[in-house]
């Protein structure tokens, strides 16, 4: 399973590269607009840090602003896929925008009909929203499994890219259940690196090499 970032901050995005873990970026309108800065900008500055797909989202509601958007993020850098939204005027967009040999995300898919709707329509990845759908007393991953279970039935090379992701929890069901990607905000994304006894297992190695150069002294 591929890890994304969900960010724009670009420090963050600096520090996963760095790390060496980290095959593609989310972002959207309003986590550029919490780093105050403009939007094509930013993601010109995202693609030039990050090799693999970089999700741009339009703000349009029709399909044909959101093709002309879509087209406009295309320039930007090959590696850009366009964010467009579960909504008929979505699909038709994707339908066109795929057709003209631009990547598609289709994001806020809520159901396994939505999902499957976005895979006929040319998606290149679909993002269900597993979060959100928790926040409101359902469980996420249960629409992932289902996802998962509709592309296999039917060979359905659409990528599942998990989001709304809130704990590591998330990420080792999405890698458990078989899903392609999944997109983190940069603080699970260092929860992932962390157990106690981890912590704990290197602060025994460095006590017992304290005691062996202490001996070693004598």
């Amino acid at each position: 399973m591929k890890i994304f970032i969900d960010t724009a901050n670009i420090s963050e995005l600096k520090k996963a590269v760095d790390i060496g873990i980290c095959e593609g970026c989310t972002t959207n309108p309003t986590l550029i607009l919490k780093e105050g800065k403009d939007y094509k900008k930013t993601l010109k500055e995202i693609c030039s840090i990050i090799k693999g797909p970089v999700s741009a989202e339009t703000v349009s509601l029709n399909a044909e602003g959101m093709v002309k958007e879509g087209k406009e993020f295309a320039k930007i850098a090959k590696n850009i896929v366009v964010k467009v939204p579960m909504t008929q005027e979505g699909m038709k967009a994707c339908r066109l925008l795929t057709n003209a040999g631009i990547k598609v995300n289709t994001t806020l898919v809520f159901s396994a009909n939505q999902a499957l709707l976005a895979a006929k329509a040319g998606t290149y990845l679909v993002s269900p929203f597993i979060g959100r759908l928790d926040d409101i007393g359902q469980t996420g991953m249960d629409l992932i499994r289902e996802i998962k279970q509709i592309y296999t039935n039917y060979g359905i090379k659409t990528q599942i890219l998990v989001a709304s992701v809130r704990n590591p929890i998330h990420v080792k069901e999405a890698a458990l259940i078989g899903a392609d990607i999944a997109t983190i905000p940069f603080k699970v994304y260092e929860q992932l690196f962390q157990h106690s006894l981890t912590d704990k297992g290197i602060k025994l190695f460095l006590d017992d090499w304290d005691k062996l150069q202490k001996e070693l002294k004598k």
